[in-house]
């Protein structure tokens, strides 16, 4: 008898399997649903031009909202594709209340080295290592600014996610599975291309 080969670990199954604990009625599973998830909504909301400090008020709205609504989502398996709707929803709404203009402001408002700066660095690493990365680190996001809004939009999605699969990417960025792969591979290309054209940049 061949045995069925395993589920792939993936973030959108890891997701499922915590939302089912939660409706369970293991709460602290809730609390790793929030942990794993938080990087890629975060990321998602600030694709659409929002500030930080706009973004942690989408991304508190739409945890309550999934708290509250949790019954609504009948199949756990498309909860990760609800955090990802009800996130850009909650977004566009926040953003047209607040007068935002969208096309104008896709690129971030410059705090990504603030939000690198928060990953953990080696307690060994001297301070002049630490100047060398931040500096690094700005020079990368001033080259993702420069990107189509497209292309910025999936690179900061698939910097911060954790483990992103293609499923989550494409609900994410609300494209075609098919397309991620391709257009990932142009947008790299072309952020190569500007890095390897920046004198201060160092690989």
């Amino acid at each position: 008898m061949i045995e069925a080969a395993p589920e792939p670990d993936t973030l959108v199954v890891r997701a499922c399997a915590a939302f089912e604990l939660f409706r369970r009625g293991e709460r602290t599973a809730f609390d790793t649903l929030v942990e794993m998830l938080t990087p890629l909504l975060w990321h998602t909301v600030r694709s659409q031009g929002l500030d930080s400090t706009a973004t942690e008020d989408v991304l508190q709205t739409v945890w309550l909202t999934l708290v509250r609504s949790a019954d609504a989502v009948r199949d756990s398996r498309t909860v990760v594709k609800w955090l990802l709707v009800t996130s850009r929803r909650e977004a566009w709404r926040v953003s047209k209340r607040d007068g935002m203009d969208r096309a104008r402001t896709l690129a971030p408002r410059g705090d990504e080295e603030d939000e690198a700066s928060r990953l953990p660095v080696p307690e060994e690493q001297l301070p002049e290592a630490l100047t060398m990365l931040r500096h690094r680190d700005q020079r990368l996001w001033t080259h993702v600014r420069g990107l189509p809004a497209r292309c910025q939009e999936m690179l900061r999605v698939i910097a911060f996610a954790d483990r992103p699969d293609y499923a989550a990417l494409a609900e994410a960025l609300n494209m075609p599975v098919g397309s991620i792969g391709p257009t990932r591979g142009r947008c790299l290309a072309r952020l190569r291309a500007q890095l390897a054209d920046d004198p201060e940049w160092t690989s």
